[in-house]
């Protein structure tokens, strides 16, 4: 350790020598300013235009980085009255580089991300700048975009229930803000899309994510899923439902405290042959397989629904469903389901309708997701706790920017109570002294129940405070902004990704907001002048009562999450002091070590009310939360080899469909898999090297009628002398090309096309539906292999691939069959089809005999509860079309493949 620190000294540290290295490039951009200064408005969108060129010729971003970020310095400083310090130029460097810029609280990030965001978007390819939530996104879009308008760039922005046009036209900008969420839903949703028009992102080049360890650590192992309503398995369910009560003891063991049941190898041999019996395993496959996956999963789903659910204590049957009770209340949960078919197994015990489960349809963690972009960078207030980490899953570095005055805060030694009793009378005490001599002060909690507690102490002691919740993000703007006047209180809990600056002796700007909405006839400029003068003095009384103060309730396990908090504090080299107020009933204390501590303060003999303050305290904090961290580090790097698996997987899906999608003719992709299916049939029906008399022809014959829609005389060509695999294999592929030619030109053409690709991209995105379900299945029962001393992660890679292999398989044989089967429709069945769609209209128009149920935000139903007159221009008017009627509106189209496409 001590050779480390003096090496130190003698070196410097890696990030004292990255900082020292981009010093040479800001003095460039220093040198350019009085330049740039002298140009017109115009000329600097003159030079966006002359960037962007030269980009394209091949000039590397490095060397237009001086001119680009002196160019965009001086159009901040027009368009927001804002000049950039050294340190938001070094820090947006480091963004270019694709780090990620570790700056403290109010060193003005959202300035920052412009400097590279207008530096990549001279490619013309859209960057990306992601937000934790709409608020933001749209502030920061609307603040920055003046600064992007100044120079010529366009500036969108996303979020949820935006009309697709408007999302389109969003992304088509040059700087795109966009929460995270958000930017994977829609590149899922671009993924299920059948025309590439339809399609909303670009390609994925360049992102800056703001609050990085929130995103890309905090939230890394949600996984944003689009889920929609499964095919209906409700005859599976039956099947399988009445096989288990022919089960014996021996074949099954029941575990009550971790309510589970396992299946023992009699009853395993029992099941096999039962299901083949009920045609739902095939000959020759066996439970093990992964095959067989998605069966083992629903009959142990069923096992479980009669052996450990019992009727009338864990659930009741009401109105032909099944209702679940609440074990600790008793009380019904209506509308609550049992997830994984569960719930199904149980309907089918009890003879109820079985409503269908909700399938994944597509699903990506924002691990995987932000691993798509080109090139990846993050700006936080702390990051670097987690730096490890940051660069093993995403190649992110971390560097540490120096704050552009010194920080003045001083950081107390924790204080350690032995009660939360104690805890809490301490720190009201503490809030009471600040409060009365006029020092602003945050409190952070880990909890809302936690806030909530508080702010009722608070109240008995008549202070007077403000309470953070998560549930406004406008509101919750202003309350920060408010947070720095003199004796201000405020709680909140968890204080990341606000951004909002706590200035001391409040925010002007909102103040001045607040006054001309008050009254609206003022004269904003000497209303200004007044409240600037008030906020001077305000100003004044909260520095020499020491800055904010902040005062944290509790160590969270992250060490992060304290550090955002205390970082609140002594912005832009403002006094303040941070303190944090434990005991040894907080969780961090209790699970590590809190008895030793608890007898180290019983023999220091001390009284009730008092705390131990010693830097020893701390350190030993430290290493326990890096204990935590390194524990959840752990986690995440597990669950993600698990989702590279399927990520991999994903890709191949995915680029497949976009090629299908950009291809204006996919006959030969259909025509490959209709020659592998042949050769598939062939190889299975007349195996090479094998004798005549063992060829399964009827087989074959079957197989061609069912996949290539031929009656061919397959038996009789296969009699014929000199015929082998190979000659039966090309007269196959010969006569099904005839036919297919035939059917295009019945079709015509461009028809014929249009249908193969439809037909391939809806086949795809059945396939891998039901994949990911068999993968969700697959990944919930691996676990178990380690008992028996194997690899379940190795396990998984290998089962998944191979279903993989069988999926495509499966594909192929699909594609083919479905187009061998389509035909024209006859002149009969397209007036069959118009005079249903006339009968619907009618039946629609008709008025109704009871009230129809208004949907929400429907003005226009008729007072008296008739439906209203149908309009094929307006769905509202529609009714509740079946997703295989013809579409209202007209056009021919099924409703599912028209208005009604999910």
């Amino acid at each position: 350790m001590m050779l480390g620190s003096i090496a130190k000294k003698v070196f410097g540290t890696p990030n004292d020598r990255k900082v020292k290295a981009v010093r040479p490039l800001i003095e460039k951009i220093n040198a350019l300013e009085p330049e740039f200064q002298k140009l017109p408005d115009q000329a600097l969108k003159d030079k966006t235009e002359e960037l962007a060129k030269r980009a394209r010729d091949g000039e590397s971003l490095d060397d237009l980085l001086p001119e680009a970020f002196a160019n965009c310095r001086e159009a901040a400083r027009r368009a927001l009255g804002l000049r950039a310090f050294d340190v938001q130029l070094m820090g947006g460097i480091f963004l270019h580089q694709g780090n990620i810029s570790e700056m403290k609280t109010g060193e003005g990030k959202t300035l920052v991300a412009t400097f590279p965001a207008y530096l990549n978007a001279l490619t013309g390819k859209g960057v990306h700048i992601v937000t934790v939530n709409d608020y933001l996104a749209r502030r920061d879009a609307e603040w920055m975009g003046k600064v992007y308008g100044a120079l010529g760039l366009t500036t969108g922005v996303v979020v949820p229930q935006q009309p697709d046009a408007e999302k389109r036209a969003a992304y088509q900008c040059d700087v795109i803000y966009a929460t995270n969420n958000e930017l994977g839903f829609d590149y899922l949703r671009d993924n299920m899309k059948s025309e590439l028009s339809q399609m909303a992102q670009r390609e994925h080049y360049y992102a800056i994510v703001d609050e990085v360890d929130s995103i890309l650590i905090d939230e890394a192992r949600t996984p944003l899923i689009i889920s929609g309503p499964s095919q209906d398995r409700s005859e599976l369910y039956k099947t399988i439902d009445t096989l288990i009560p022919e089960l014996k003891e021996e074949h099954y063991e029941i575990d009550e405290k971790s309510r589970n049941v396992t299946f023992t190898d009699e009853g395993n041999e029992f099941l096999e042959e039962k299901l083949r019996a009920a045609e739902l395993l095939p000959e020759g496959q066996t439970l093990y397989d992964p095959e067989s996956t998605t069966v083992v999963h629903h009959v142990n789903q069923g096992l479980r629904a009669h052996k450990l659910f019992n009727k009338d204590k864990d659930y009741i049957v009401r109105d032909g469903s099944v209702v679940l009770i609440d074990e600790f209340t008793g009380r019904m949960m209506t509308g609550r389901r049992l997830s994984d078919g569960l719930h199904q197994a149980i309907e089918a015990k009890e003879g109820c309708d079985i409503q269908p489960e909700n399938v994944t349809l597509a699903s990506v963690t924002f691990q995987n997701y932000f691993r798509l972009y080109d090139k990846l960078a993050g700006m936080t207030g702390t990051a670097s706790t987690e730096a490890e980490e940051f660069m093993s899953i995403y190649g992110l570095g971390v560097v540490e920017v120096p704050t552009n005055k010194p920080i003045a805060r001083q950081d107390e030694d924790d204080q350690v109570y032995r009660t939360a009793t104690e805890k809490y009378q301490g720190i009201v005490r503490s809030i009471r002294e600040a409060h009365e001599k006029d020092q602003p002060i945050l409190v952070g909690t880990t909890s809302i129940e936690k806030s909530e507690l508080l702010s009722q102490l608070l109240q008995q002691e008549n202070i007077p405070h403000n309470v953070l919740n998560a549930r406004q993000h406008e509101k919750e703007a202003q309350i920060v902004a408010e947070a720095g006047k003199p004796g201000a209180v405020t709680i909140a809990t968890n204080m990341a990704g606000r951004g909002t600056d706590i200035q001391l002796g409040g925010n002007v700007d909102m103040k001045v907001m607040e006054a001309l909405d008050a009254d609206p006839e003022a004269d904003p400029d000497a209303l200004r002048k007044k409240i600037e003068s008030e906020h001077e003095e305000d100003k004044k009384r909260v520095l020499e009562a020491g800055g904010l103060f902040v005062l944290a309730t509790e160590r969270h396990e992250s060490r992060r999450i304290d550090n955002q908090l205390r970082g609140r504090s002594g912005r832009q080299g403002d006094p303040g002091r941070s303190s944090f107020f434990l005991s040894l009933e907080d969780d961090l204390m209790r699970i590590f070590g809190s008895e030793r501590l608890d007898k180290v303060l019983s023999s220091l003999g001390m009284k009730e009310g008092e705390a131990i303050v010693h830097p020893w305290v701390n350190k030993s904090l430290e290493r326990a939360q890096a204990k935590v961290e390194g524990r959840n580090f752990d986690i995440r790097k597990q669950l993600l080899k698990f989702d590279d698996v399927m990520n991999d997987q994903r890709k191949v899906i995915f680029g497949q469909r976009r090629e299908i999608m950009e291809a204006q003719d996919v006959s030969e992709i259909t025509r490959d898999m209709r020659h592998q299916v042949i050769e598939d049939i062939v190889a299975e029906r007349m195996p090479e090297r094998s004798y005549a008399e063992d060829w399964d022809t009827e087989g074959l014959n079957d197989d061609v009628k069912k996949y290539l829609g031929l009656e061919l005389p397959v038996v009789a060509k296969a009699q014929e002398d000199g015929v082998d695999d190979d000659t039966m294999r090309e007269w196959l592929e010969e006569q099904s090309d005839k036919y297919m030619e035939d059917k295009t030109a019945s079709f015509g053409e461009e028809t014929m096309r249009n249908v193969e690709k439809q037909i391939l991209l809806q086949t795809i995105d059945a396939k891998w539906r039901d994949h990911l379900l068999t993968l969700e299945h697959l990944r919930s029962v691996v676990g178990f292999r380690g008992y028996a001393q194997r690899d379940p992660l190795n396990e998984y890679k290998t089962e998944a691939f191979q279903l993989f292999e069988s999926l495509l398989d499966s594909l192929r044989a699909e594609v083919t069959e479905k187009l061998s089967q389509i035909r024209p429709m006859t002149d009969e069945e397209q007036k069959a089809m118009m005079d249903r769609l006339m009968a619907q209209q009618k039946k629609m128009q008709a008025p109704a005999k009871q009230p129809t149920p208004v949907p929400a935000g429907a003005d226009d139903v008729a007072a008296d509860g008739a439906s209203p007159a149908f309009d094929e221009n307006d769905p509202a008017t529609w009714g509740n079309p079946g997703r295989n009627d013809p579409c209202p509106c007209g056009s021919g189209a099924k409703f599912k493949h028209c208005h009604g496409r999910l």
